[in-house]
């Protein structure tokens, strides 16, 4: 059994909202200015992105839906069967693409896994609702035409930040066999207080039905990762989705990255023995531990 996670200095900035400043509320979700080296760490992962993407990409800009952002790289493995790594990328969902995350595919590759990452239409461009609805048509293709393209094997969620909250959304889609999402928001009513709804514009509905925190557990297996390093905020989240999940016997980890930070903990999708590599395999095998009991 996992060892307890380790306190929290504090309160996290959800449990103490409303004695927030708008300052407070907006910095309790600002990944950017959390991390010191931030820009440098983005640029970084730019040029990793486009040298890898460059070198190792046979199938790219495949189209999954009509929207120009519709669109699909997939990294294969030899094997056909192999399980897919689908991994969406974060940016709170309005801003960054699949092209400015193509490294984060070395791990599962070199693990046998193939890999696919889909991008979406933006903020504010696309509401959230339609966000959701536009991955669902991601994983729909995948379904449906994924074979000619190599990929013929179970298919493993993942994300990170929006990714994450992506994940959590979409894990019970009929294609996915297991999720692991990444430093994630689990519970959106904080963020319509903050600046990232200007482009968002959260409704009421939204947050009642895109919240995983407020909706009913889908309890295929899914770990839950975030570094140690990550803003307060997300830090609950994760604990408090992982926990409300345990309560109703979902299975899958909490997993903490020593260290971490919003950014550095990618880091563990870059190997065959990065922790968030691990992650998938084992999730995968435990879903196929359940569905064999």
């Amino acid at each position: 059994m996992a060892a307890a996670p380790a306190p929290l200095a504090g309160p996290s900035p959800q449990d103490v909202w409303e004695t927030l400043s708008q300052a407070e509320r907006d910095a309790a979700y600002n990944n950017n200015a959390a991390v010191a080296n931030s820009a440098e760490l983005v640029a970084e992962r730019d040029r990793l992105a486009a040298e890898f993407r460059s070198a190792n990409g046979s199938k790219l800009d495949l189209k999954y839906g009509p929207k120009p952002r519709n669109r699909i790289d997939v990294y294969r493995s030899a094997d056909r069967d192999a399980p897919c790594l689908v991994f969406i990328h974060g940016g709170y969902w309005q801003k960054n693409s699949r092209e400015v995350f193509a490294h984060y595919a070395e791990g599962a590759l070199a693990a046998g896994w193939s890999v696919a990452m889909p991008s979406h239409t933006l903020a504010p461009e696309a509401s959230l609702t339609e966000i959701v609805a536009e991955l669902g048509e991601a994983l729909d293709w995948i379904a449906r035409e994924g074979r000619q393209h190599g990929l013929n094997g179970p298919v493993v969620l993942a994300g990170w930040s929006a990714g994450g909250h992506l994940t959590a959304m979409l894990l019970g889609h009929s294609a996915v066999k297991a999720g692991l999402a990444v430093s994630g928001v689990y519970e959106l009513g904080p963020i319509r207080d903050t600046f990232l709804n200007a482009a968002l514009k959260l409704t009421d509905k939204e947050i009642t039905t895109l919240s995983p925190l407020s909706l009913p557990v889908v309890t295929k297996p899914m770990a839950i990762a975030y570094g140690t390093a990550e803003v307060p905020a997300l830090v609950r989240d994760s604990r408090a989705l992982h926990a409300k999940r345990s309560e109703a016997g979902a299975g899958g980890p909490l997993i903490a990255i020593e260290g971490a930070d919003h950014f550095t903990i990618l880091d563990e999708f870059r190997s065959a023995d990065g922790a968030l590599v691990k992650a998938a395999l084992a999730i995968l095998a435990e879903a196929k531990s359940r569905a064999a009991a």
